[in-house]
């Protein structure tokens, strides 16, 4: 049903590339238009974001404020600042970087770079667990671990205890990737309440926060 698969997005000739026929093997380009998604922002940003809210303590929060890129052509250069000052930035490519104070450490889909200094010390899973062994066994803040997602979803379902990435968790990492999008198509700076879900001073307009809904189509 073409009809039904549109929903509230505008009304357009059916199409293979956006629902392609049969049984497929390939990510159908749906996700590329922004009638119907977010492009690579919310695509790969899902999993990112994700992590970077994560690492920096901010699953249930999200940035305050959000500063267009200088040339929102290129699809990156979106900046965020936290409560605390922390900034973020959409840079292009994949993965997440974190900066400290001594080093840094990139982490992206299974693989993990950490330097120290101008030193690289680790470029892999075999020794990113050595690192971990040496420089993380005094730590005090240790993070929930999930080597299945899908197995820790249904473990969690038994045992009534939160996932490692819970619905809030995803509603607010899906918050940060709109908002990093909204910042390319309106190239203006935004101030968010994260826990309100609003624009304010000023800075960002409600209108943004919805679309028109091709009717019968509508959300209440």
């Amino acid at each position: 049903d073409w009809d039904r698969w549109l929903g509230p997005a505008p009304n357009r000739a059916y199409t293979a590339a956006l629902s392609p026929r049969g049984v497929h093997n390939h990510y159908p380009a749906w996700r590329n238009y922004r009638e119907y998604g977010g492009g690579g922002v919310t695509d790969w940003g899902a999993h990112h974001f994700d992590i970077a809210q994560w690492g920096l303590g901010m699953d249930n929060e999200g940035p305050r404020r959000i500063y267009p890129s200088k040339k929102p052509e290129s699809g990156n250069g979106v900046r965020m600042v936290y409560q605390s000052g922390i900034e973020m930035l959409h840079t292009e490519g994949n993965g997440v970087t974190f900066f400290g104070r001594d080093g840094k450490v990139n982490v992206n889909r299974g693989r993990f770079n950490f330097w120290l200094g101008d030193k690289q010390i680790a470029d892999n899973r075999k020794q990113c667990n050595q690192v971990a062994e040496e420089y993380l066994a005094d730590a005090k803040v240790r993070l929930y671990k999930s080597k299945d997602h899908k197995k820790d979803f249904l473990d969690c379902m038994r045992t009534r205890t939160r996932p490692i990435a819970d619905v809030e968790i995803g509603a607010r990492t899906v918050t940060v990737c709109h908002l990093v999008n909204l910042s390319y198509y309106h190239n203006e700076p935004m101030h968010w309440n994260p826990f309100r879900e609003q624009f304010v001073n000023g800075k960002g307009k409600k209108e943004w926060l919805d679309v028109e809904h091709r009717a019968p189509y509508s959300f209440s």
